[in-house]
């Protein structure tokens, strides 16, 4: 059902994701200005100055499938599909927010400083892990109600 505890793990891994797009995910600093690393590019304090279109893509991507897992609720084997697909989506977005940071950091010459918002996809993907056991108990437990009958 959709009260189910993995519903709520599922929500609260959307809920991080989908939060990355209102915070800056790092800071740079050089002698000459400061940038801020946002889901859709690195900006300066009036505009956008570089555009990170896969960052964009795999922070939506996430988001979405996160929320759409939480209604497959009837169909637990694609639940746990989905869910593993997400957690390497929340992998390469951990790995290529770090990349573009290193980048733009050696770029510009400048020194980079990562803010909380960087850990959203390790802790969504340490929930999605989570509600993938929960989605395996529930699994196991109608197998074993089949086996009863």
């Amino acid at each position: 059902m959709i009260q189910r505890i993995q519903s709520v793990y599922l929500l609260i891994s959307a809920l991080l994701t989908g939060s990355m797009f209102f915070v800056s995910l790092a800071d740079l600093a050089n002698d000459d200005a400061t940038y801020t690393l946002l889901y859709r590019g690195l900006a300066n304090s009036e505009e956008l100055t570089t555009q990170t279109l896969p960052l964009a893509i795999l922070v939506t991507v996430t988001t979405l499938v996160s929320l759409v897992t939480i209604f497959l609720y009837k169909k637990r084997m694609l639940q746990i599909r989905l869910c593993g697909l997400n957690m390497g989506l929340l992998l390469g977005t951990t790995g290529m927010i770090y990349f573009l940071g290193s980048q733009a950091a050696k770029e510009l010459s400048a020194e980079i400083s990562y803010n909380i918002p960087m850990v959203f996809p390790i802790v969504a993907l340490i929930i999605t892990f989570l509600a993938i056991r929960s989605i395996g108990k529930d699994e196991a437990l109608i197998k074993s109600m089949d086996r009863i009958r």
